[in-house]
């Protein structure tokens, strides 16, 4: 029995020391790629399949793009600590009265599902979702975390990235793309392989409208501002 609990402990503080190895470096080094692309790449073995990226420090990326990601995936960004506790809780209960689970995962957690992890459901994998998404938060800063999601995000097939993104979808450097772009892009983040922002469908285009009028309540560029 304490040979088992002795092998137990150091499996977790191996798994611990593995967890720091992957992330920490990260905040200094920019990822080549994500485990994402690897997945899509195998969907598609067998056929033509490019992955289109380009790197951008967030320093080169629009202010109101990184603003419209935050108002339509991640509201309280700047408050939790990679996992939104609140959030959880909220779509807990709706799915307890209207049956039916919405989406909780934070910004910091879609960056940690994207870069080391498989697509599913199972508790597991949320499990490690959560704990990565945390080790993330404690090891990078916010502008980090921002500055590796604009740049990993899927934004069609093969398109990772905002400045691939806007290339692909506006054929414009992403230093030019417009308030309402970027609104487009942002809204389309939840379904980005069905969405198609040059040429938005009436429901795309109403929650990008959304995502604006949410931005000029919020305060705009200025409330990320303890960001940058």
């Amino acid at each position: 029995m304490r040979g088992i609990r002795k092998w137990c402990v150091r499996l977790v503080l191996g798994f611990i020391l593995f967890s720091v190895a992957v992330v920490l470096p990260l905040r200094w080094i920019d990822p080549p790629g994500s485990m994402l692309m690897l997945v899509r790449s195998w969907e598609h073995r067998g056929e033509r399949y490019d992955v289109t990226k380009q790197w951008r420090d967030i320093a080169t990326l629009p202010r109101h793009a990184a603003l419209a990601v935050v108002v339509s995936e991640d509201q309280r960004f700047l408050q939790h600590y990679g996992v939104d506790i609140a959030a959880i809780r909220k779509a807990m209960a709706e799915r307890k009265w209207r049956g039916e689970l919405r989406g909780a995962s934070t910004i910091t957690q879609q960056v940690a599902k994207n870069l080391y992890l498989w697509n599913g459901r199972s508790w597991l994998r949320k499990g490690l979702e959560a704990w990565f998404a945390m080790l993330v938060d404690l090891c990078w800063s916010k502008q980090r975390v921002m500055e590796v999601y604009l740049n990993i995000a899927e934004w069609g097939p093969g398109v990772f990235g905002l400045a691939a993104a806007s290339e692909y979808h506006f054929q414009r450097d992403v230093s030019q793309l417009s308030p309402w772009q970027s609104a487009l892009l942002a809204s389309a983040l939840p379904s980005p392989l069905t969405y198609t922002p040059a040429s938005p469908s009436p429901q795309l285009s109403e929650r990008a409208r959304w995502n604006l009028a949410q931005q000029r309540r919020l305060g705009g560029e200025s409330w990320l501002a303890d960001m940058y």
